[in-house]
């Protein structure tokens, strides 16, 4: 009992070698480790310089060099490298000295002859019991000592940190997408700056008016940075997404920080609602059409699901407003905070092409999945048609419907603009629209960042759930 108490004691610290080994082999990883956990890791390398030249695994390794040496194979690697050599530089009609060329092939040979001398000699050293000497092994010894442990741990807890969340498959698939995020955020605002800063327009002439003098203006470029270089502009616009301090609007020196945190809400809102009308509505549809294939209800809601796409929102949304607000007097014709019954129509006409994009493509894939075996060997073996239809052919169908759904609602949250105009609602796509005209470039930047950060966690979220409906994909999470 207590031997196998002190064994578990002593390895508890093997996974945490293991995990360290397997991050400094994958490159963007080990440039982070190193990083993160700095002063950590230079206590380990000058461990491991101290030790590089002593031990049985560096004994083990200058036998097989020197092995390598005596067996011909340097011979060989030089008379190979310096014949590819001068066939290098014949075909592009080089003519360096001996000099230049001996020293690249003698680099060349001492390289392969490294390489392979430490593949020869991991194999050996697992034949015959010898422990390795490497940079990770000397952590691995090194984190067996508690006390080594404790140190690690505080002075290398961002380090910490980033072992926690790769030694997790669904924290590593969340972080790893997560920090695709940010380069997505960063790359938006680099382009969509860039085109502003292009732009023929000129905002402090738009903004001062036709009457506004050469002073008046270079002062206005002055106050707001435009009269500084592109690059000096770009870095503070950047600096400023990465901060949540976007600065002051040109026109009507708001805060658009707060601003787009008054409006985004109202876009969010609008599209939530209308994604879930969507799938109130497509999901019994497009089941039902696959379900009744090349029937007369099947025929019916693909004829509406494609008219749905067909229209364009604006012209909808005024068909709504003469028919709903005007004619009948139902309901109101613009949004009225706070009013339930004013948001009723952009749901409906924002979530209209989602809705008949999602039963399209419902369909297509429900059908797909009832040809596969599976779904006949399931009917052979008594199955229910309901059973079969809910329980196998559906929730093998999500991914590409989840797809669909997700692209289409990253959609709506940057499309909004064109239906918040119709019904008068103040949300972040018709002030974008409003401002690029100046263009107004802290508010434009500040609007399509946050679309931005709002379509990637949607995309980020789409991707979570693709692990969870496909085993498959949760299985491929764990190889890596």
């Amino acid at each position: 009992m207590e031997a196998a108490e002190k064994k578990q004691q002593s390895s508890w610290h093997a996974p945490i070698g293991r995990l360290y080994r397997k991050m400094l082999g994958i490159p963007g990883y080990r440039f982070w480790l190193l990083l993160l956990g700095a002063p950590v890791n230079l206590i380990v390398l000058a461990v491991w310089l101290a030790r590089r030249g002593s031990g049985g695994y560096a004994q083990l390794r200058a036998a097989v060099l020197q092995e390598l040496k005596a067996s011909g194979v340097e011979k060989e690697l030089r008379t190979e490298f310096a014949r590819q050599l001068a066939d290098k530089q014949r075909f592009f009609k080089q003519q360096p000295s001996e000099a230049e060329t001996k020293r690249e092939v003698d680099q060349r040979v001492e390289e392969r002859l490294r390489a392979k001398a430490d593949e020869i000699t991991a194999e050996r050293a697992r034949g015959g019991n010898v422990p390795r000497n490497d940079y990770a092994a000397t952590f691995e010894a090194l984190i067996a000592n508690p006390v080594f442990a404790a140190i690690a741990f505080v002075i290398g807890f961002p380090m910490v940190i980033l072992m926690l969340l790769y030694s997790n498959a669904y924290s590593k698939y969340i972080f790893e997408r997560l920090l695709m995020t940010l380069f997505v955020v960063v790359g938006v605002s680099a382009l969509v700056f860039t085109i502003l800063n292009l732009s023929p327009m000129n905002p402090a002439a738009n903004i001062l008016g036709e009457t506004a003098t050469a002073e008046q203006i270079d002062r206005f470029n002055q106050i707001y940075g435009l009269d500084r270089p592109y690059l000096v502009q770009l870095w503070d616009n950047i600096r400023g997404v990465m901060t949540l301090d976007l600065g002051k609007s040109f026109a009507g020196n708001e805060d658009v920080a707060s601003t787009i945190m008054r409006k985004f809400p109202v876009t969010l809102m609008l599209a939530s609602f209308s994604l879930v009308l969507a799938l109130l509505v497509a999901l019994p549809i497009g089941i039902l059409s696959a379900a009744r294939r090349n029937s007369w209800l099947d025929y019916s809601f693909m004829f509406i699901a494609l008219i749905g796409l067909s229209i364009p929102n604006f012209w909808q949304g005024l068909v709504f407003i003469l028919g709903f607000s005007i004619k009948l007097g139902w309901l109101p014709a613009t949004y009225t905070p706070g009013n339930v019954l004013s948001f009723i129509m952009p749901v409906i006409v924002l979530g209209t092409g989602l809705t008949a994009a999602v039963a399209r493509m419902t369909r297509s894939s429900t059908l797909e999945v009832m040809n596969e075996d599976y779904i006949l060997t399931a009917k052979a073996k008594g199955l229910g048609r309901r059973t079969v239809l809910m329980k196998h052919t559906v929730r093998n169908a999500l991914i590409p419907i989840v797809t669909v759904v997700g692209l289409q609602f990253g959609a709506m949250l940057g499309g909004a603009a064109i239906t918040e105009k119709v019904f008068n609602i103040s949300g972040l796509g018709s002030y974008i629209v409003d401002k690029q005209f100046v263009p107004d470039i802290p508010a434009v930047m500040g609007g399509v960042v946050y679309t931005a950060i709002a379509i990637s966690l949607v995309n980020v979220i789409i991707d979570v759930l693709y692990a969870f409906i496909d085993p498959r994909i949760r299985t491929k999470m764990k190889q890596y």
